[in-house]
């Protein structure tokens, strides 16, 4: 009881936005679209390129002067502007490069398949971690960093969400910049029809674009809901929070060995491919007592993620050292950024910011 009443005081302090983030609407950057589409093969965003009118601002003092006294009357340079352009430039260039940037720590060592959904797990780690340092801004400021930060992860979600369910014939410039981390199985090959045209794509519904959002606004929800209760209660908390979120929760439901009988293995599972957690997501479960757990154990939540086959269940010794590696990241990040000022935060060097590798 005690714990729970200091993660209730906790989660007040900063007072968590509970409205669906995806619908925001989105801020103003400082910085133009690129001209081109980038390559997805570079993990770090390119460098994109200045207008004709930020050049001409730049060089002349006087137009500087009348540009700041027009776009202060506009409310470009309002509190919660400033708040959502810095916060677009850490997301962009500190959270959402980190999957990229340690890629084969997260698919080779933790086993998470090149899917979207890894993508935004992993990504969702470290938009906790900012979250967690965001907080101790002033309260005047801390609200607002916080908002546009995940203003602008759910805005890229949905931009990548689109990307894969419908892909259009010419690919188009994306919100911020395309991943290596993760496979596009519906990718456009830009391959032309006879008179020189693309050929037009088939486009999914919208209303499976925001049933995808919702799920992802529920584990966004669910892992920091975790990792919090983990800041307060201590390593073995957390440690539980990273094999549920980000391993999988692989084994939850015992571990088929390959001496194990033919009985033992779900019915309708394959000898490589396993489902024996049940993760029910895609909407709120009304009547509990009406899911049939023996049928969902053995369905594809769409993941990617499944329990080891009988000759991998070696795999499972080496999850205590993984969860003490990413405990043991997650807390000495939370240590730097905490050594960092408010001023570094709001207005510093972007590389002071930067996460560090899990394994040092």
């Amino acid at each position: 009881m005690v714990a729970r009443s200091i993660l209730v005081r906790h989660l007040r302090s900063y007072q968590r936005p509970l409205a669906l983030p995806y619908n925001a609407t989105r801020y103003i950057t400082s910085q133009t679209a690129p001209k081109t589409r980038p390559s997805s093969s570079s993990a770090t965003p390119p460098e994109r390129e200045k207008s004709w009118l930020t050049r001409k601002v730049e060089s002349s003092p006087a137009a500087m002067r009348i540009f700041v006294k027009l776009t202060n009357a506009l409310g470009y340079g309002s509190p919660k502007q400033l708040a959502g352009r810095r916060a677009f430039a850490i997301y962009e260039h500190v959270c959402a490069t980190k999957p990229d940037h340690d890629a084969e720590f997260w698919q080779k060592e933790c086993h998470l398949p090149p899917t979207f959904q890894s993508w935004f797990t992993v990504t969702n780690l470290h938009i906790w971690l900012l979250t967690v340092r965001l907080r101790a801004l002033p309260k005047e400021h801390g609200k607002l960093y916080i908002q546009a930060l995940i203003d602008h992860f759910f805005i890229d979600v949905e931009d990548r969400i689109r990307a894969v369910l419908q892909p259009p014939a010419t690919p188009a410039v994306p919100y911020t910049f395309n991943s290596p981390f993760y496979i596009n199985p519906n990718a456009s090959t830009d391959a032309p029809t006879t008179n020189g045209k693309p050929k037009p794509r088939s486009r999914a519904p919208d209303r499976l674009v925001t049933r995808q959002m919702k799920i992802f606004k529920e584990q966004w929800a669910g892992l920091g809901i975790a990792f919090d209760l983990g800041l307060v209660n201590g390593d073995m908390e957390m440690a539980g929070a990273v094999w549920r979120n980000l391993l999988g929760a692989r084994g939850a439901s015992g571990i088929t060995f390959p001496e194990s009988s033919s009985s033992d293995t779900p019915t309708g599972a394959t000898t490589n491919r396993y489902r024996r957690t049940v993760n029910l997501v895609g909407g709120e479960v009304v009547n509990v007592a009406k899911v049939d757990f023996e049928k969902e154990q053995i369905k594809d939540d769409g993941s990617g993620v499944h329990d080891f086959a009988p000759e991998e269940v070696d795999l499972y010794l080496k999850y205590p050292e993984l969860m003490l590696d990413i405990v043991t990241y997650a807390r000495r990040e939370l240590v730097r950024l905490e050594g960092l000022s408010d001023k570094e935060i709001m207005g510093g060097q972007l590389d002071k910011l930067r996460f560090g590798r899990v394994r040092v």
